[in-house]
């Protein structure tokens, strides 16, 4: 059995993220200071590592640790960034996205993907007690994160991308907002 072969058997359709991305086609439509929308470009870099199976009584599970962190093109300071962790369990087929935000953002997003998987779809929504949703006071006040999904896309060995939407309640506005965020990225280092 290759590495590779190895790899996809453990961590299923997450062994093709191990590795260094990079990407400069970010796309990002949030709320502006004065609540209403701003569209940003931006580039980004995310490292995944493999962390090795974790073994919770019955649950077995083979983990990506992560972080990303995102510029707007042509800015020098980032404006965003975020640690966590990428998990996948071959007896559930199950795939989970555990992550902080330095903002005061804590998130589990979950969702189901066969071993092969070059696609899946995650999601989280504001009271749930399993995929859920927990933030600081003045988001909670200012920018209610109702739901968040996303959407992996692995594309070829070193190409892949997402598109997110979390979908905040501000208030003084009659509908939901659709934070959306999306990228393309290419592995600099495997």
């Amino acid at each position: 059995m290759t590495d590779d072969q190895l790899l996809r058997n453990q961590l299923g359709p997450l062994a093709p993220l191990i590795g260094v991305w990079e990407g400069d086609k970010g796309d990002d439509l949030a709320p502006s200071d004065d609540r209403g929308s701003e569209n940003n470009l931006y580039r980004e870099r995310i490292v995944f590592e493999q962390v090795g199976p974790v073994q919770n009584h019955e649950q077995n599970l083979h983990v990506l640790r992560y972080s990303t962190r995102a510029w707007r093109l042509g800015e020098e300071n980032s404006f965003h960034e975020e640690l966590g962790y990428w998990s996948w369990e071959e007896k559930t087929q199950e795939v989970l996205r555990c992550f902080l935000i330095p903002r005061g953002i804590a998130l589990i997003a979950g969702g189901k993907a066969e071993m092969n998987a070059c696609e899946f779809y995650l999601k989280a929504e504001s009271g749930s007690s399993t995929f859920g949703i927990c933030v600081n006071p003045f988001l909670d006040k200012e920018f209610k994160i109702l739901s968040y999904e996303v959407t992996v896309k692995v594309h070829s060995a070193d190409n892949f991308s997402y598109e997110q939407d979390t979908v905040l309640q501000i208030p003084g506005q009659s509908q939901p907002f659709h934070h959306r965020d999306r990228n393309n990225l290419t592995r600099v280092k495997k």
